[in-house]
């Protein structure tokens, strides 16, 4: 009897899987029935889905010309710089229904730049079927359409300020205004303001906020000795609410000394402030009165509190320096900072010639000086004060015999009238108001800017503090020159050869744009 030989038993983890084949109902192509999503295929997923469906494809972008800031519904005004990424949030906060769809990517087309239109390329995911996630990227066009906002509408128009700062200085010149310009311009100061009028005696700033103007005033305070005073005027009141609006003044009074003033301080407030001598010069104005004994090199500082508890006037202002020649000089070995003691000998230039009068007197220019240089000072021999203060010195038994004949402020450097600077300055843009300046008082205005351009020229530590550009003319020399040194590009341009102090190239920063300022040189 034969035995049928048994047949092998097939384990179910051996047992082949057929999976369920179906065909898409679109393209009829074959797709494995138990993932597929919706019986379609991956292609047709893609061709017949879409995912961005009711997003729009075309928005309106409104700008302000004036501020470049962009309007952000419904009624906020923000800074955003072209295709940074505060523009593209603003660009996918103007889409309706993205919401309901996840953003991977988000990215600026380049157009071109007067054309108007800001194209955004956008990447999406969103799960279009049970287990089937789809990413579709589209591109969007958005309009840009200028539309005034209400801060600019408010500049354009008189009598919307809110808030003033009323700077006054009374003195003769305006060269301490110049620098506090120079000053606000560095820190971007009046940025914030609607209009700048000028005034007798200063500027006005005019501001749309309270806030805005209280901060330019702590700014002043921080830069200058300044005295502020506050006042309010109340515009209207609505009886309903119990609501008031009010117009804010902020007078800011600067002190009246001014840098190479000379100062005669009250004998008591001289001994209180370091024991000095009470005819002093002033050789720098910062948040205080910083002075100095031409005899000693002693030096002082007049805060702010303690000048306006006793406030005092200059004895003499640069207006009224007289030039000098030095004959003869010794140095005292003395040294104190950048000054250096010495013993001089000068004469006054009107003098030679004329008569052999010589002045002995003490100086804290020892450094800078040599014999047959020119040099500016003050000439107390024979001059009459109306100053309280300098009266009680002359009758003084301790001080009536320290007073000097001539005291020394500067050095003095012969210029040619028409000299090509290598630098600029940038100034505001400032209203004049209804009436123009006479041309004497051009003229003088254009004085003391030329004396402060001066200024900066010979003091190093002044112009630390301030922004200076490279000036046009130099730049065309420099692209004209190929291969030629820096350094030689300023040479150049100043080709006077008069011995007056030169700034280097390196101290100079390139041109920049900017809505809020002029060119002036």
């Amino acid at each position: 009897m034969e035995v049928d030989t048994p047949a092998p038993l097939i384990h179910g983890a051996q047992r082949a899987h057929t999976n369920a084949t179906i065909l898409c109902y679109e393209c009829g192509t074959p797709i494995d029935g138990t993932t597929s999503a919706g019986a379609l295929c991956n292609e047709c997923i893609k061709t017949t889905v879409d995912i961005s469906q009711g997003i729009q494809r075309e928005a309106t972008l409104h700008t302000c010309r004036d501020c470049e800031r962009w309007l952000q519904p419904p009624n906020q005004w923000v800074t955003a710089a072209p295709e940074s990424r505060e523009l593209l949030a603003l660009c996918l906060r103007k889409l309706r229904g993205l919401s309901k769809v996840r953003i991977t990517d988000a990215s600026f087309i380049w157009t071109e730049p007067h054309s108007r239109r800001i194209k955004v390329k956008i990447t999406l995911q969103q799960e279009a079927f049970e287990g089937t996630i789809l990413q579709q990227t589209f591109d969007v066009e958005y309009v840009v359409a200028n539309n005034q906002c209400p801060d600019c509408a408010k500049s354009f128009t008189a009598n919307t300020w809110r808030a003033v700062v009323q700077v006054r200085q009374k003195v003769p010149h305006k060269r301490t205004f110049l620098y506090l310009e120079q000053l606000i311009l560095k820190h971007s100061a009046h940025k914030e303001t609607i209009n700048i009028k000028e005034a007798k005696d200063g500027l006005d700033f005019f501001y749309s906020q309270r806030n805005h103007a209280e901060k330019f005033v702590d700014f002043l305070t921080s830069v200058a000795p300044v005295r502020i005073k506050k006042s309010q005027e109340l515009i209207s009141v609505d009886i309903h609410t119990s609501s008031k609006s009010y117009k804010f003044t902020f007078s800011v009074e600067l002190v009246p000394i001014c840098k190479d003033d000379l100062v005669c301080l009250p004998i008591k407030l001289a001994k209180q402030v370091g024991n000095i001598a009470p005819l002093t010069l002033c050789y720098r104005v910062g948040t205080s009165v910083n002075l100095i004994d031409p005899n000693t090199l002693q030096t002082t500082d007049i805060s702010t509190p303690i000048y306006w508890r006793s406030p005092f006037s200059s004895l003499a202002d640069v207006q009224e320096l007289v030039e000098f020649i030095v004959m003869d000089i010794e140095p005292t070995g003395v040294q104190k900072g950048r000054f250096f003691l010495a013993e001089a000998t000068v004469a006054r230039a009107s003098d030679l010639g004329s008569n052999e009068i010589t002045y002995f007197t003490r100086t804290h220019l020892g450094g800078i000086l040599h014999p047959g240089d020119s040099v500016m000072g003050y000439h107390l021999s024979g001059t009459n004060f109306n100053n309280p203060q300098f009266e009680a010195l002359e009758e003084s038994n301790a001080h009536a015999s320290t007073i000097p004949d001539v005291i020394l402020v500067k050095k003095h450097y012969e210029r040619k009238k028409k000299r090509a600077r290598n630098w600029r300055l940038k100034r505001m843009n400032k209203d004049e108001g209804e009436m123009l300046p006479r041309k004497q008082d051009k003229d003088r205005m254009d004085t003391d800017y030329e004396m402060f351009l001066r200024d900066v020229e010979e003091d190093q530590e002044l112009r630390s503090t301030m922004a200076l550009y490279k000036a046009q003319q130099a730049k065309k020399n420099k692209d004209q020159m190929d291969g030629v040194e820096t350094a030689s590009v300023a040479e150049t341009v100043e080709t006077e050869g008069d011995g007056a102090p030169k700034i280097g190239m390196d101290e100079l920063l390139d041109e920049f744009e900017d809505l809020d300022v002029d060119d002036d040189q």
